[in-house]
């Protein structure tokens, strides 16, 4: 019986295969965005190409054209969004008034110092314009535009900003009496005012021309303040 094995018959013996390196692990590949997230990044992108446009034209000067082109979509993708440019317009008039809503909602909750309350009330109104100045760009332009619907739509806001205004104003004491129209008068004096220094603030070419306006805002609302301080209101 042979008992040589295969490797004796050679008189060599194999040398031992080397451990097989461990393969790196395959990079993680990034999440595709799903098809809403697209959808809403598409939006967002006609509607900051909007406001771009906007900084030079009101928007009944505005192609959707135009929009498409700067968004970089093919202006059939525009109507997967909205139906048409008023449709677009509006949702403009509705973001830029969330922006102010909040920043007023900021203020009332403890962002205004309450012992020079009208001052930092500007102060808070120079910052969002700061902030956001294509949105104040575009409600100072479209409030006098030709297209009926953004006006429309604008008052509706600044009403319904003059009556949140209204209810907080009710709630100092010296106005604890007043009617509910008296109080709407009141705030619509402050929202008014507060609106045009607004446009001259997004407007101001330099820091002297700011301080300025700053200054004439203050002296504004405290005349409203003082005269409100003599109205005797009759519920």
């Amino acid at each position: 019986m042979n008992s040589r094995t295969p490797n004796s018959r050679s008189g060599r013996t194999r040398p031992p295969r080397p451990p097989r390196a461990e393969r790196p692990p395959r990079p993680e590949r990034p999440e595709r965005p799903s098809r809403e997230e697209r959808k809403e990044a598409t939006r967002r992108a006609i509607i900051s190409a909007a406001l771009t446009l906007l900084a030079e034209r009101s928007f009944s000067a505005l192609s959707l054209r135009e929009v498409t082109r700067a968004a970089n979509i093919v202006p059939a993708a525009f109507y997967r969004h909205f139906e048409s440019m008023d449709a677009l317009g509006l949702v403009l008039i509705d973001e830029s008034f969330r922006a102010l809503r909040e920043t007023l909602r900021d203020a009332r909750s403890g962002g205004v110092d309450p012992n020079r309350i009208i001052e930092s009330s500007v102060e808070v109104l120079i910052s969002s314009v700061a902030a956001r100045p294509e949105y104040w760009r575009f409600i100072n332009r479209e409030r006098f535009s030709g297209m009926t619907v953004l006006r429309y739509a604008i008052r509706t806001e600044i009403r319904l900003i003059t009556s949140e205004l209204a209810t907080d104003l009710a709630r100092f004491p010296a106005l604890s009496g007043w009617s509910t129209e008296d109080l709407n008068i009141l705030a619509g004096l402050f929202v008014n005012a507060m609106t045009v220094n607004a446009e001259a603030i997004e407007e101001a070419p330099d820091a002297e021309t700011l301080a300025e306006i700053k200054h004439v805002a203050v002296k504004q609302l405290r005349m409203i303040a003082l005269a409100a301080e003599g109205w005797r209101s009759k519920p």
